[in-house]
């Protein structure tokens, strides 16, 4: 036995459960002593008065090594592991205390423990919330009572905390870790809720009475050292009658709004958690798919520089200058486009490289105009890559007719961390067979989902468009 409390508790736990091992015996020897000054022995005496300090004893250090040996390893537990036996602890628990098995000051100790176990725990599993909560209210009620007691509040008062209190408790946590959800995701669930929660608040107030009527009866046989029974035989039917009524109606006016109101929060954060996943799985998805895509890129690069070269030599100044952006955008999207955020001077490097090929291609036409101004990036501000170039090649395959007149103007600068970006492009009806006609939303939607994702309640976008002309303005918050 002694090996396996070495190998089931360690280091300060350990020497915490001998103390406390220590102090019950003492508490048991010195009980037994001022009995025995005050008391004849007889076996009258050992039955009587004996026998239930020993067994008050037993059962504070049974609840004791509950706590050490089967809760403790249950909080630290990294996976959801059943609240039964918990849930059996905390009952058992509420019921001695309650009918006076473990006095005052051993329940202090005890609900003291709890609450350390609580806030000293190193996992924060949610599927384990019905352990953690109930644990914390469970200790919170015991320091409640025994308040009660040592101030001597009113009989009524302390008969709603005795009672009424842990009814309270036991509704919310059936609430929020059963009956919520269930009833929460179809429609008029707050009607279904409140109508389930009648029923429960009725069958709370039913029990709450018989209690009440039954253990005020039977206080003059257990006695005095029940705190509950002691408490219920100073409290008359009227006292009562109230109390039952009074619980009635907080727990429909607290309990099931505050249930409601946790369960709902609960639900948003484990609904924004489950979309920040999918988000970040997306994206993983987004950069595998692109690492498969990537065949071979030394090779394209080497032959990129070879038809470089090939260019220079036929003097072909304009087609090699084409040829190394385009070298330069490919790098780009093979070593950088995978990264979360970027430079955001390497991101208008790109816009730049994109731009200029694109005038490289549309330069033999003098009624096509393309202005640029992007402002030249000194700062240590990061982006997201290929945010940006949504908007720019939209404007070119939207915005350019080898046939009409024909423009576009980019312009972006900065301001402190405000980015500001416009992009102007004229428009050109398409004909009813041209295979683009009708997709010119899919990008410009991909990037609006891309800033509501990555950018939530930092950036503005606007998009115009008239007769002639198609209008972006976006304004972002960046980071350093």
């Amino acid at each position: 036995m002694y090996k396996q409390l070495n190998i089931k508790l360690k280091g300060f736990a350990l020497i915490e459960f001998w103390i406390v091992t220590g102090c019950l015996v003492l508490s048991l020897i010195l009980s037994v002593i001022d009995e025995i000054r005050l008391n004849d022995i007889n076996h009258t005496y050992f039955v009587g008065i004996m026998a239930p300090v020993l067994f008050n004893h037993i059962v504070v250090f049974i609840c004791y090594g509950f706590i050490c040996f089967y809760m403790v390893p249950a909080f630290e537990n990294q996976t959801h592991t059943s609240a039964g036996g918990t849930l059996f602890i905390l009952i058992f628990m509420y019921v001695c205390t309650t009918l006076g098995i473990i006095n005052l000051y051993f329940a202090t100790l005890l609900a003291i423990k709890l609450l350390l176990v609580f806030f000293n725990r190193d996992t924060r599993n949610t599927a384990n919330a019905l352990y953690y909560e109930s644990t914390l209210l469970t200790a919170s009620w015991i320091l409640l009572i025994v308040a009660a007691l040592y101030l001597g509040l009113p009989e009524g008062v302390k008969f709603f905390i005795a009672f009424t209190v842990p009814a309270m408790i036991i509704v919310y946590l059936y609430s929020v870790h059963h009956l919520l959800p269930v009833t929460f995701l179809p429609k008029k669930s707050y009607v279904r809720y409140y109508g389930r929660m009648m029923g429960l608040t009725l069958l709370s107030c039913v029990i709450l009475l018989i209690l009440g009527f039954c253990f005020k009866g039977g206080s003059r046989l257990l006695g005095p050292t029940s705190h509950a029974f002691s408490i219920q035989a100073n409290t008359d039917e009227n006292q009562i009658a109230i109390i039952v009524i009074g619980n009635f109606f907080a727990q429909l006016i607290l309990v099931a709004p505050f249930s409601w109101s946790i369960y709902k929060s609960r639900h948003a954060k484990k609904d924004e958690e489950i979309k920040t996943l999918k988000t970040e799985l997306g994206k993983s998805d987004a950069s595998l798919n692109f690492l498969k895509s990537q065949i071979n890129p030394h090779f394209l690069f080497n032959a990129l520089n070879t038809l470089y070269g090939t260019a220079l030599q036929e003097n072909a100044e304009r087609t090699g200058e084409g040829i190394q952006k385009l070298g330069d955008m490919m790098r780009f999207m093979l070593q950088e486009n995978i990264q979360d955020k970027i430079a955001l001077s390497r991101d208008t490097d790109y816009l730049k490289n994109y731009i200029l090929l694109q005038k490289l291609r549309t330069s033999a036409s003098s009624d096509i105009v393309i202005e640029t101004q992007i402002e030249d990036i000194t700062s240590d501000l990061i982006i997201t890559p290929m945010l940006l170039i949504p908007f720019v090649e939209n404007a070119f395959k939207h915005g350019i007719s080898l046939i009409s007149p024909s423009h576009i103007k980019v312009t972006l600068n900065t301001s402190g961390n405000t980015l500001y970006f416009d992009v102007h492009n004229s428009i050109h009806i398409k004909p009813d067979n041209d295979p683009e006609k009708g997709q010119s939303g899919i990008g410009l939607e991909n990037v609006k989902q891309r800033l509501t994702l990555l950018y939530p309640g930092k950036h503005e976008l606007v998009i115009r468009q008239n007769a002639a002309e198609f209008f972006v303005h976006l304004t972002l918050q960046l980071d350093n």
